[in-house]
């Protein structure tokens, strides 16, 4: 007799307790979910829960669009890889109709399914540069949509793993996860605690001291050339990439091993940081 890991509970109503996860908590209340432990957070789109599942993040609850085929694909599937997984655990599927989801603003962009997973610890900036030797730093870069449009530029081109200081956006939050395509569950990535380490002082000190020369993303004069055999040659670099408004802070540049700009035409003089760190991750991501 099989034994059904998704226990599907169809809801008629929005207002359901059982669906404030979904759609009732912030993304503040779900990150401290289960304070002190790790939180929670919500994949949207088959897709994005797809990876997040296959990196091996604890699905907790699951609610789909009754008779969307994808959303019933997705079911199959998940149920089916943890069997496999061997994880006994049940847990609930709620099905809902289009007709009431559709009333949820933004709906369309989950294509049907929805699901809260555990989040994991984040690791230390030691395990996380173990074997790296191209990673990107990311400084107070706070638009989750940007935020995911690097984190999927840093995956496709050739990065190792991504390390967020603070005031940086959570790559877990709704939208950063889906305008990365879920490909924040593929490259590690962990966030720089301030209580142990400040930025930039003790921050860039700390990748010296594990053998990273720096290379900081800005618009200056004196910058090294994108494309300088001497970047192609370090073993070690750490991307740094600045907010979106103000860039990278004076000090970061002064610590900084290299300055490196993009060059440009037709009198533009910046890009947004997420074109720009497809560039960036596309030319310092080669090796000599």
């Amino acid at each position: 007799m099989k034994h059904n890991i998704l226990i599907e509970t169809e809801v008629c109503d929005l207002q359901h307790p059982d669906l404030a996860l979904f759609f009732g908590s912030s993304e503040s209340a779900l990150l401290h979910y289960f304070e002190p432990a790790p939180g929670v957070f919500i994949a949207e789109s088959p897709n994005v829960i797809e990876r997040a599942l296959f990196a091996g993040y604890e699905p907790i609850a699951l609610l789909t669009e009754a008779q969307d085929a994808g959303a019933v694909r997705l079911a199959e599937q998940m149920e089916s890889w943890l069997m496999q997984q061997k994880r006994e655990q049940q847990i609930p599927h709620y099905v809902v109709k289009k007709e009431q989801l559709s009333k949820i603003t933004g709906y369309p962009m989950t294509r049907g399914a929805l699901c809260a997973f555990r989040r994991k610890e984040l690791c230390s900036i030691e395990e996380l540069c173990r074997d790296a030797e191209r990673i990107v730093v990311l400084e107070a870069v706070m638009n989750p949509t940007n935020l995911g449009a690097i984190f999927r530029s840093a995956a496709a081109l050739h990065m190792d793993a991504v390390l967020l200081t603070p005031g940086s956006s959570d790559p877990f939050y709704r939208r950063a996860a889906r305008v990365s395509m879920g490909t924040v569950f593929q490259i590690p990535w962990t966030a720089m605690d301030v209580k142990k380490e400040s930025w930039p002082e003790e921050g860039i000190a700390k990748l010296h001291s594990l053998g990273f020369k720096t290379v900081s993303m800005a618009l200056r004069r004196d910058s090294v050339e994108i494309d300088d055999r001497t970047l192609h040659s370090e073993k070690k670099l750490a991307i740094i990439m600045g907010t979106e408004a103000f860039g990278l802070s004076d000090e970061t540049l002064e610590k900084s091993d290299y300055t490196v700009k993009i060059p440009m035409s037709h009198g533009v003089d910046s890009l947004n940081v997420a074109a720009a760190s497809a560039i960036a991750f596309w030319e310092l991501g080669k090796r000599l």
